[in-house]
């Protein structure tokens, strides 16, 4: 997919923030510090798009790109990150439930984990959601460079079984830093675009 512009169109703290509903929307969600943002840099070809940060649980609004004046890629809150306050996690909560419930122009999610870790129980309430909205989805195995090629398919079976995935369901082995997966993610998402 050639990005001819991609920028950041600005932050949501609350449904009043969100851009007008004239751009189809894919959402980014996922743990803290799974990597959501060097995702983004990644697909976009983009060093600085996205702001990432060592210090998990810094996200806390939903962050929007806009590509291609087009559509946008969503950065969600990460969740699960137990230093984060019950108030915190309630203000996320009420942030992003009205969005993935009534949002009109959501088209798909990409759901990521850690490869080097089992899926949390965030993730397996988080697929549980979207498969009982019917919202097309993929499982993005991020950081896969940091186990040998040989050890990723006991991973990815791992990840499989944890988030009750069929078979064939597609979870891609990913790699902000080497670029592995990237074409793949690009295949999903320009089949929810239309492109």
């Amino acid at each position: 997919m050639k990005i001819n512009s991609a920028y950041y169109w600005g932050a949501a703290a609350k449904k009043q923030d969100f851009p007008a509903e004239n751009w189809p929307e894919i959402i980014l969600v996922g743990r803290s510090n799974v990597g959501k943002s060097s995702l983004i840099n990644c697909l976009l070809r983009r060093r600085r798009l996205a702001h990432t940060s060592n210090t998990p649980g810094k996200t806390c609004l939903l962050h929007f790109y806009a590509i291609n004046d087009s559509f946008f890629l969503v950065d969600a809150p990460g969740y699960g990150y137990a230093r984060v306050s019950k108030e915190k996690r309630r203000q996320w909560a009420f942030l992003l439930e009205p969005y993935l419930e009534k949002r009109k122009t959501l088209l798909g999610a990409l759901q990521l984990v850690d490869m080097r870790h089992p899926p949390i129980a965030g993730d397996e309430v988080m697929v549980r959601w979207l498969k009982s909205k019917n919202l097309p989805f993929i499982v993005i195995a991020n950081k896969c460079d940091k186990i040998s090629r040989g050890q990723q398919p006991r991973h990815l079976e791992m990840i499989r079984s944890r988030l009750d995935l069929v078979p064939d369901f597609p979870v891609i082995s990913f790699s902000a830093l080497k670029g592995q997966g990237r074409d793949e993610v690009w295949q999903y998402l320009k089949s929810w675009l239309l492109l």
